[in-house]
């Protein structure tokens, strides 16, 4: 039941919209699409459905090639951001209503329409409008449109990026419970890391249409293979220079210098691209293990949980994100003490060649 993308690509005039891509998706597994708006997630998703044909390559699903299928004679559901439901339908009859075009029995139709409702909380509210309903209802409501067909292919593009934080944070709670245990493939498009890694499952990172990598969530946070992975795996973005490795030294520009720690140790003397995250750049120093570095600070942001400062490093914007409230002021100096040891290495070709993780 693995829906599988062999050599798929999508182009439009001389536009690509998708470079030519391979992917296995494996039922039972959630996951997600992860990368900048135009990244290329809407495009595959579409190609996944069969709501566009690829202009190359081949989707296969279950053992069986499914290229000029039409999405009406596929069983999957797709949910978008926006909230589209039947304005003219009580809850009840927009979650039946894909039932119901399937011809299932009024009896099976009122069990499983009450099971979603269930899950998604909106028993109370089966009888309403969507007009009566808030927005995270509204969402809820077309989630449980998506479940109740009981579809092999669950794709949901981006579909809490309207809702409020507080709905946000209590759906991305409830989404991986609620297709636990179903043996269907969800694929789930988002362009925040924090997502991913809060949702698990396995990963693919897109940019300008190419899937950059895929596998375990974590395992491609920890470890990118690429400069371009770990760019579209990090928020705020992360701190990338040129630097060179000289007899034990990370050198930075003329006048930044620290000595190498595990990331590096095993390197050759050269020039690389170092790439740090900005919460391993901190205003606290905890370790002997960590260099210190000063940058002007150019914007100052503070909340109630952490402090984000961005500030220039040898003549770049480099970002630090640290717990806690730090009274930064912008123009001044900020003492800051990098982890050596979480740092990543990349090669000429943007490849990775050393980093802890």
């Amino acid at each position: 039941m693995a829906l599988e993308l062999k050599n798929v690509s999508k182009r439009v005039g001389a536009a690509t919209h998708i470079h030519e891509t391979s992917l296995v998706l494996e039922p039972g597994t959630f996951n997600v699409l992860l990368g900048t708006t135009l990244a290329g997630k809407t495009t595959l998703m579409q190609l996944m459905a069969g709501l566009e044909r690829p202009t190359s390559g081949e989707i296969w699903f279950a053992g069986h090639n499914v290229t000029g299928v039409a999405v009406q004679k596929r069983n999957v559901s797709m949910v978008y951001q926006q909230f589209i439901n039947y304005a003219n339908f009580t809850v009840y009859d927009n979650i039946a209503s894909p039932l119901r075009v399937a011809g299932i029995s009024a009896r099976e139709i009122d069990s499983r329409v009450n099971e979603a409702a269930e899950l998604l909380r909106l028993s109370p509210m089966l009888k309403r409008r969507p007009s009566e309903l808030s927005g995270g209802q509204q969402q809820r409501t077309a989630i449980a449109r998506a479940i109740v067909k009981d579809s092999d292919i669950i794709l949901l593009d981006e579909p809490l990026a309207n809702l409020d934080y507080k709905l946000r944070e209590e759906l991305r709670d409830e989404l991986p419970k609620l297709f636990a245990g179903r043996d269907c493939i969800v694929v789930y498009a988002t362009t925040e890391p924090s997502e991913a890694l809060l949702f698990g499952g396995k990963t693919a990172t897109l940019f300008e249409g190419r899937v950059t990598q895929f596998g375990p969530t974590s395992e491609i946070y920890r470890h990118p293979n690429t400069l371009t992975s770990a760019r579209v795996f990090s928020d705020p973005p992360i701190n990338v220079a040129e630097v060179r490795k000289v007899n034990g030294d990370i050198i930075l520009g003329d006048k930044v210098k620290w000595k190498v720690g595990r990331a590096a140790q095993a390197l050759a003397d050269g020039a690389y691209t170092i790439a740090i995250r900005p919460h391993h750049i901190i205003p606290t120093n905890g370790s002997q293990e960590k260099a210190t570095i000063e940058g002007r600070v150019l914007v100052a942001e503070l909340s109630g949980s952490e402090s984000v400062i961005h500030f220039d490093m040898n003549g770049q914007t480099w970002v630090s994100q640290s717990h806690g409230i730090h009274p930064f002021e912008v123009g001044s100096t900020a003492k800051l003490h990098v982890d050596v040891d979480r740092s990543y290495f990349f090669d000429a070709n943007g490849a990775l060649v050393g980093g802890a993780g």
